[in-house]
């Protein structure tokens, strides 16, 4: 059984042979059948809104519980929501309000609006819980409402609000930022927003007056037009939480760098044949700012992954995929000083960021000295951790009389006698070996592509 499905007693994950496939348990056979004989899982997957699967029979043992396997189209990467631009994250929460408001039209609903429920895939958010339906019950409210909002509003008002960087609360918290947290860190003026003070504020206040008279919620004559109201209601405020007007470093990275045209355009070159050489159907770009250069490879065809710390940056990237309708391309914000780590149950429900990602290529652009100096990071265990992703390495090295490499020296001590290039050359050549070594022109800076021992 997979760690991320242990909780669900209408099925689990499993893999076989390094592919993943789902059991279908006995308690789950009528929502099933009714799933797919309605018509709603065709519907769902005409418009690119569910993840595809079939029906296999697999010729392993059998439990009590079983009742059908299926496999589903096969994912490279698995990603988070805390992981995700605002953007992204929002049009996930629409893409699970917009299978909701389907599943209506089929008498069914979501019993559960989980964040984990969704994953990118050609750079689009596609639903990959096949087991979240139920037949819709009217004498109840949405179920799942309140998960919704703790993984979707919660998140997006805080952030578009407060702090774009908010959405880390969902690493401590995996079934979603809990209200009162989130309306004791809004500010005053996220009232003024009906959409958030309905289902942030006042669904807050709600949930701690049933707390405190230990009230159960009964039964209701929850009618399908109510429903359809709730989930209108929802939509329109998630479509009103706008990204927050904020500058970053890095997010206008481009606007002050000392690149000029002609070596910008040669290291664009020169990955390019880079990539060209190796041929690699997966790329990671580590440090990938707005994606310039991870661009390279996914209009090449490479399935690639764009990794900034900046959440600016990320958003630009994510904003500019959707413009271009780029298939290839999908950033993700990552902090290499201090990854993703595994979290939920026995620390095994959501994965590590060092346990998800491998690839055939990893890009580290104008990255090195960041590591190096800005957190004192030696080379080799700088060398190691990027060869942990994949065997070949295209490398930039930033030497200290680098105007950027400056400007980090300039609000503190040097101290990094070893930050040189044969100390960069000695320890990385431990994990690498060098295939070749270029010089961009007009700049201090070196290219690097490398292959792991």
């Amino acid at each position: 059984m997979n760690n991320t499905s242990f909780r669900d007693p209408s099925g689990f994950i499993f893999e076989r042979d390094g592919v993943f496939y789902r059991q279908i348990n006995k308690a789950y056979k009528d929502d099933y059948e009714h799933f797919v004989s309605s018509g709603l899982y065709d519907t769902l997957l005409s418009k690119g809104l569910i993840l595809s699967h079939e029906e296999v029979d697999l010729d392993i043992f059998k439990n009590n519980n079983f009742y059908k396997f299926i496999k589903p189209k096969q994912l490279k990467y698995i990603s988070y929501p805390y992981e995700w631009s605002f953007s992204a994250l929002k049009d996930v929460a629409l893409l699970t309000l917009e299978i909701q408001k389907t599943a209506l039209k089929y008498n069914m609903s979501l019993k559960d609006a989980s964040a984990y429920n969704v994953q990118f895939l050609d750079a689009k958010p596609v639903f990959i819980d096949t087991l979240s339906f139920e037949k819709l019950n009217v004498n109840n409210p949405w179920v799942a409402y309140g998960q919704f909002c703790r993984h979707f509003l919660a998140p997006l008002a805080l952030m578009s609000y407060s702090d774009i960087r908010l959405n880390k609360l969902l690493v401590t918290n995996i079934d979603g930022i809990p209200l009162d947290l989130a309306a004791q860190l809004l500010p005053k003026r996220a009232r003024l927003n009906f959409g958030v003070l309905t289902h942030i504020f006042m669904h807050s206040a709600s949930q701690k007056r049933h707390e405190a008279d230990n009230s159960k919620n009964g039964k209701t004559n929850f009618s399908k037009f109510a429903f359809e109201a709730l989930i209108d209601s929802l939509e329109s405020c998630v479509k009103s939480l706008k990204f927050p007007k904020i500058f970053t470093e890095w997010g206008r990275y481009y606007e002050n760098t000392n690149y000029t045209e002609k070596s910008f355009l040669q290291k664009k070159k020169i990955i390019s044949d880079f990539i060209d050489k190796v041929n690699p159907k997966t790329l990671c770009d580590l440090g990938a700012n707005r994606g310039d250069f991870s661009q390279i490879s996914a209009t090449k065809g490479i399935d690639t992954i764009a990794f900034d710390i900046d959440p600016v940056a990320v958003e630009d990237c994510y904003l500019n995929i959707k413009k271009n309708n780029q298939k290839r391309l999908l950033p993700l914000i990552q902090d290499f000083t201090n990854p993703s780590p595994a979290i939920g149950f026995a620390n095994l429900e959501r994965k590590s960021f060092c346990s998800r990602f491998c690839c055939d290529m990893v890009m580290a652009l104008a990255l090195i000295h960041h590591l190096a100096i800005s957190n004192n990071l030696p080379f080799k265990n700088i060398a190691t951790f990027f060869r942990g992703f994949g065997d070949y390495l295209v490398i930039e090295f930033v030497p200290k009389s680098d105007s950027k490499v400056q400007c980090l020296l300039s609000t503190r001590e040097d101290i990094f006698d070893n930050y040189t290039m044969q100390d960069f050359e000695s320890a990385f050549c431990e994990y690498y070996r060098v295939i070749e070594k270029v010089n961009i022109e007009d700049s201090q800076r070196i290219l690097y592509l490398m292959k792991g021992k």
